[in-house]
């Protein structure tokens, strides 16, 4: 299994990015897929996550309104737009997927890093 993210870079506050998570090694129709990120310092912290037969969004409060989470079935791929870039979104971002019946997610990918500056 393989998740490969991609996307990142350096962008002024109030611009946008989107990161790509293209998924590999196995079906994931039934997989919640994630997005976390992790500032320097910090915890690691959820962003949005996506149910991929369902579509179903859930979203960290800090991110709502801003970030928009997507998967395109064809390309066993997940989206995650983000617009209204603010400085405190620079972190390494992870994509990450999860068994429907397990309660940490099971796969990660690497990080790509988002730097907003102000």
């Amino acid at each position: 299994v393989q998740l490969q993210a991609s996307g990142g870079g350096l962008v002024q506050a109030g611009g946008y990015l989107r990161l790509s998570c293209a998924a590999s090694g196995r079906t994931f129709t039934n997989f919640y897929m994630g997005w976390f990120r992790q500032a320097p310092g910090k915890e690691r912290e959820f962003v949005a996550r996506i149910a991929w037969n369902t579509g179903n969004v859930d979203y960290a409060d800090s991110v709502k309104g801003r970030f928009t989470i997507s998967r395109d079935n064809a390309k066993n791929t997940v989206y995650l737009q983000m617009n209204s870039l603010k400085p405190e979104d620079t972190a390494f971002y992870y994509c990450a997927a999860r068994r429907p019946m397990s309660s940490s997610y099971n796969y990660w990918g690497q990080g790509t890093l988002v730097t907003v500056s102000s």
